[in-house]
């Protein structure tokens, strides 16, 4: 069963498992919508998405009147996503905002930092923190101001940290080291503020005193 953190009849917010396709892909297995239907949850709609190998916090519609306010909101970046990450290395600064140019070949699956603007190229912000550093690797928190494919694990790749397991961007073997730990929008039909947080177990989270370091 997917967990569920809130639901009503105009959106659900749910844990997305790590290895469990987002939505529906080319080469067919499990996704989070099919499965949100065949447990009873109704028609489901895709706002976000997060990459096959990443878990954590998913916003997920229950009308397409509530999809197109919520993906209004990402549009708009009124949308806040914010995510735990464990990068190989160590960041330069303590915090700081990366701003590259991102380029996604599509038969590759795969985004690059370019040098400059052309077709199909993309800015991609995001701002970091540190929350603690050991000696081969580092915490770090991210918010997501845009929402490219792959956009944390590339960005921090190209700066010589990338995402430990994540071995399609240089961070080695197994599961991605990347969580969506909290969400924030406006709720689509009463504008109220929606505020989610989850924090994830296991490894290499254990590793670490999340409770105490994330605010």
């Amino acid at each position: 069963m997917i967990p569920i953190l809130y639901e009503d009849n105009a959106l659900l917010v749910c844990l997305k498992p790590p290895a469990l396709l987002s939505q529906a892909g080319q080469n067919g297995g499990e996704d989070l919508l099919s499965l949100l239907e065949a447990e009873g949850h109704g028609a489901v709609f895709p706002v976000h998405r997060l990459d096959r190998g990443v878990g954590g916090l998913m916003v997920v519609a229950k009308t397409q009147r509530a999809a197109a306010a919520l993906s209004a909101a990402v549009q708009a970046r009124v949308l806040e996503k914010t995510y735990l990450c464990v990068v190989r290395g160590q960041p330069s600064a303590e915090e700081g905002i990366y701003r590259d140019l991102l380029l996604h070949d599509r038969a590759r699956n795969k985004s690059f930092v370019v040098d400059r603007m052309r077709g199909g190229v993309k800015e991609a912000v995001l701002s970091y923190r540190v929350l603690a550093r050991r000696a081969e690797d580092a915490l770090v928190q991210v918010q997501l101001h845009t929402g490219r494919t792959h956009q944390i694990r590339v960005q921090f790749s190209s700066r010589g940290t990338p995402l430990l397991g994540d071995g399609k961007y240089g961070g080695g073997s197994g599961d991605i080291a990347l969580w969506s730990c909290a969400l924030a929008f406006p709720h689509p039909k009463t504008g109220r503020t929606m505020s989610f947080r989850q924090l994830p177990a296991g490894d290499p989270w254990d590793g670490f005193p999340l409770a105490e370091l994330v605010k």
